[in-house]
């Protein structure tokens, strides 16, 4: 098919190639960087309700503490 076509055409669908192909390319970069942001979102907000988890048993404890050496 390339026998066919214009030098002109040729060298406009090299360029739209190049073109969509820088486009692909930073659409996938966008995708997993997005990807990354949720993964990091998502542990950090599993952390933080550990770490809430276990302040909260640490307070409960003193609690529990206070009252039976009161």
């Amino acid at each position: 098919m390339s026998g066919q076509m214009s030098k002109a055409r040729q060298l406009a669908e090299i360029a739209f190639s190049k073109t969509q192909s820088q486009f692909l390319e930073r659409t996938r970069a966008l995708q997993e960087q997005d990807s990354e942001i949720s993964e990091r979102a998502a542990k950090t907000l599993r952390l933080r309700t550990a770490r809430l988890e276990r302040e909260q048993a640490g307070k409960a404890i003193a609690v529990l503490r206070a009252k039976t050496t009161a």
